[in-house]
C-alpha cells in the first residue's frame, strides 16, 4: 500500500466503495445504500462475509430466511424510496443465487434498482467442480449466474480483484439512472473475493449520486404541445414514472390546470389522492368504471411514466376512438415510443412543467372535464356498495373496505398477485404518494411479506399493512420472522380462500372446469385444514383468526398499539369478484374443446380480439 494505493481483497474494495456512495434526500445526506440482505454459504461466507463483517457499523448486514425473500425485501425498499436509495443481496453459489432469479426479473421488468452479488465458480478452476457448481460439457465459461443476464440491467463476473473498479462503477450509473435503471449483478468469484490488489485511493472516495432529470427536445416538446392543444377528449395514465419522479404534485397541478382527467396504474396509484375530483383511478382490466369509459372514447392519451403493460391498456382493446393517439412521456425511449406513440423524452416532472408553459390557456374542453367528474362520482357510490360489510362469508372488497377504514389513507399497503391486486387497484382510497405499493408488474406470489418488510424498513414512520391470500401466503412466510428479529412491525391481513382464488375465477371465466385451483378441486386424499393464525405466532408474531368484518375492524384498531408484527386471517369467498369496472383481457381460449363452455368462451375471445390495436 501506498499513499495513493489501499490494499485489500476484492471484496473489501467492493464493500468499502459501497458504504462510501451517498445520496441526498430533502437536504439531507444518506447512504445510497440502505444495507445489505446475505444469506451465507460456502460461496460467500469467507469473502464477502468477512468483508461486510469489517463496515457492519456503516454498512448494516441483515440475515434473511429465504434468499428470494431477501431479494423481494430489498426491491421493495427500493420502490418505497422511490428508487432514490437501495439495497444489496448476497447469496452463496447454486441454490442459494438462483433463488434469487425471480426477484431479479421482478426488479428487471418494474425498472427497480438492485445490487446483486451472487457467489459463483472460481476462477482459477483449480478444485472445479466445486459445490454446487452447474458444469456445462461444451462451455467451461457458464456458471449457475448466467440465469442473472437476462433478467439483469448490467452483469459482470468477476475474475480478477481489478475488474471490480470499472464493474462497479458501471453498476452505479445503471442504479441511479432514470431510464436504464433496474438489477445489476456482480458475480463474485469466490477466489477473487479473497484476493487482494491495491486499489487507487480515489475509489473509495465518497461520491454524492443525484437524480438526473433529462429535459426534452425542442421538436419532440412541439411536437407533444401540438397533440395537446389538437385534442378534444385527452386523458392522461400515471405510471410509476410520476411517483420515481416526484411529480405527483406536479401531475396534479397539470391535471387540474388542464382539465385532463387521470387515470392510474398499479405502479402509478397514489400519484393523486383518492378524492382528487379528476382522479379517475385505475384503469384497464382492474379499471375503474369512471377511468375506463374516458378510455373508450379518448382521442389523445398522455402516457406519463408507464410502459404500458396489457393489464392498463386492455391488451390494447381498450382504447377505440378511430383517431386515438399516444404521448409518452417517459425517461426511456423504449417505453416511450410503444405502439407507435408520439415519444417525449424527459423526466415526468420537467416534462410536465414544460408542457404546462408551453400550453399556456388551453384547456380541454369542458364538457369532457365535466363528464369525467360525473362518472367519478358514480364509481364512488358503486365502490362504496361493493365495500359495505355484510354477514355473509366475506369478499375480498369487503375485507379491503374494513381495512382502508381501520388503518386510514396514510398508512401504506403492500399487496401483490392473486385476486387482491385488481381488487385493490379498484378499491383502495390511497393518500399520499406512495401509499399504495402492489408488485403487479410480474405478479409475483410470495412478495408480499418481503416486500413489506422492505416497505418498512424504507419507511419507518408508516404504518405497513400487508394484505394477502393464502395461495402467496405459502408460498413465501419466512420474513415474518425476520421482521421480528428487525423490530419492523408489519400489519398482515391474510384472507383464507382455501386455494388459489383469482386464477380459479379466469378458469371459470375462460370455460374452463373448476379444476387443480381451489383446494377442493384438486388431486387429494385429505384436504388440509391450515392453521395459518398458529403459524404465524409460532415465528413470533402476534396472531389471530377473526370470524367477521366487524371483527376484523377491531382487530385492525387492537393491532396498532402492538409493537411487533400481527398477523390477521379471516375466511373469505373465493368466487366474489367486483363487477363494476374492468375490462376485458388477452388470455387465449382453445380454439377447438369437447365442452361446450370452453366454446362459448372461445367466440367471446374471438370477438375481444378483433378490437384490438397493432
Amino acid at each position: 500500500m501506498t499513499d495513493k494505493t489501499i490494499r485489500l481483497t476484492m471484496a473489501q474494495a467492493l464493500v468499502l466503495a459501497m458504504s462510501r456512495q451517498m445520496t441526498v434526500i430533502e437536504g439531507e445526506k444518506l447512504p445510497i445504500f440502505g444495507g445489505v440482505f446475505a444469506i451465507f454459504g460456502h460461496g460467500n461466507v469467507a469473502g464477502i462475509g468477512e468483508a461486510l463483517y469489517g463496515v457492519r457499523d456503516v454498512l448494516p448486514t441483515y440475515r434473511g430466511h429465504n434468499e428470494q425473500g431477501m431479494a423481494n425485501t430489498a426491491v421493495a425498499y427500493a420502490k418505497a424510496s422511490f428508487r432514490r436509495r437501495f439495497m444489496a443481496v448476497t447469496s452463496s453459489i447454486g441454490p442459494g443465487a438462483t433463488n434469487m432469479i425471480t426477484s431479479a426479473a421482478l426488479a428487471h421488468v418494474n425498472r427497480l434498482p438492485v445490487l446483486f452479488l451472487p457467489g459463483d465458480v472460481f476462477a482459477n478452476r483449480a478444485p472445479d467442480p466445486v459445490l454446487q457448481q452447474v458444469e456445462d460439457w461444451g462451455n467451461g465459461t457458464v456458471s449457475a449466474n448466467d440465469a442473472f443476464m437476462p433478467v439483469s440491467r448490467y452483469f459482470d463476473r468477476l475474475t480478477r480483484p481489478e475488474q471490480l473498479i470499472p464493474a462497479f462503477n458501471r453498476a452505479m450509473q445503471v442504479l441511479t439512472d432514470p431510464a436504464e435503471c433496474g438489477p445489476v449483478t456482480l458475480a463474485l468469484c469466490q477466489d477473487v473475493q479473497a484476493e487482494a490488489y491495491d486499489y487507487p485511493a480515489g475509489f473509495f472516495e465518497e461520491r454524492v449520486w443525484s437524480q438526473r432529470r433529462v429535459r426534452p427536445d425542442s421538436d419532440e416538446l412541439a411536437a407533444a404541445v401540438a397533440l395537446l392543444k389538437a385534442a378534444k377528449k385527452p386523458v392522461i395514465i400515471a405510471g410509476g414514472g410520476v411517483l420515481y419522479s416526484g411529480a405527483a404534485q406536479t401531475l396534479q397541478a397539470f391535471a387540474t390546470r388542464f382539465g385532463i382527467p387521470v387515470m392510474e396504474t398499479n405502479a402509478g396509484k397514489s400519484s393523486l389522492p383518492h378524492d382528487h375530483a379528476l382522479g379517475m383511478g385505475s384503469v384497464g382490466v382492474t379499471g375503474t368504471s369512471a377511468a375506463n369509459r374516458l378510455a373508450v372514447d379518448a382521442d389523445l392519451l398522455l402516457s406519463v411514466g408507464s410502459r404500458l403493460q396489457d393489464f392498463t391498456t386492455g391488451s390494447w382493446a381498450l382504447f377505440q376512438a378511430p383517431d386515438f393517439r399516444i404521448l409518452g412521456l417517459n425517461t426511456q425511449l423504449f417505453d416511450a415510443g410503444k405502439h407507435r406513440s408520439q415519444p417525449l423524452i424527459a423526466d415526468a416532472k420537467v416534462g410536465l412543467e414544460l408542457l404546462a408553459e408551453a400550453l399556456g390557456d388551453w384547456h380541454a374542453p369542458s364538457g369532457w372535464t365535466e363528464s369525467a367528474k360525473a362518472g367519478k362520482a358514480d364509481w364512488l357510490k358503486a365502490a362504496a356498495a361493493v365495500m359495505a360489510p355484510t354477514n355473509a362469508l366475506p369478499s375480498d372488497a369487503q375485507v379491503i373496505g374494513a381495512v382502508s377504514r381501520a388503518c386510514g389513507p396514510e398508512s401504506i399497503v403492500v399487496g401483490a398477485s392473486g385476486g387482491l391486486p385488481g381488487e385493490l387497484h379498484k378499491l383502495w382510497p390511497a393518500g399520499s404518494p406512495g401509499t399504495y405499493h402492489l408488485e403487479y408488474g410480474y405478479s409475483t406470489m410470495g412478495y408480499e411479506i418481503s416486500g413489506g418488510l422492505g416497505v418498512k424498513l424504507a419507511r419507518p414512520d408508516r404504518d405497513v399493512v400487508v394484505m394477502l391470500g393464502d395461495g402467496s401466503y405459502m408460498m413465501l412466510n419466512t420474513e415474518i420472522a425476520t421482521s421480528i428479529m428487525l423490530g419492523a412491525k408489519l400489519t398482515v391481513v391474510l384472507l383464507d380462500n382455501r386455494g388459489f382464488g383469482c386464477i380459479n375465477r379466469l378458469q371459470m371465466a375462460t370455460g374452463g372446469a373448476n379444476f387443480n385451483n381451489l383446494l377442493a378441486d384438486t388431486h387429494h386424499e385429505s384436504l388440509p385444514d391450515i392453521d395459518f393464525a398458529a403459524h404465524a405466532a409460532s415465528m413470533g408474531a402476534k396472531a389471530l383468526k377473526v370470524a367477521s368484518i366487524a371483527e376484523l375492524e377491531a382487530a385492525l384498531h387492537a393491532s396498532k398499539a402492538e409493537p411487533r408484527t400481527t398477523v390477521i386471517v379471516v375466511d373469505t369467498d373465493p368466487l366474489i369478484a367486483t363487477e363494476a369496472g374492468g375490462h376485458w383481457w388477452d388470455v387465449a381460449v382453445p380454439e377447438v374443446s369437447p365442452r361446450s363452455a370452453v366454446n362459448t368462451a372461445r367466440a367471446d375471445y374471438v370477438a375481444g380480439i378483433t378490437k384490438q390495436r397493432l
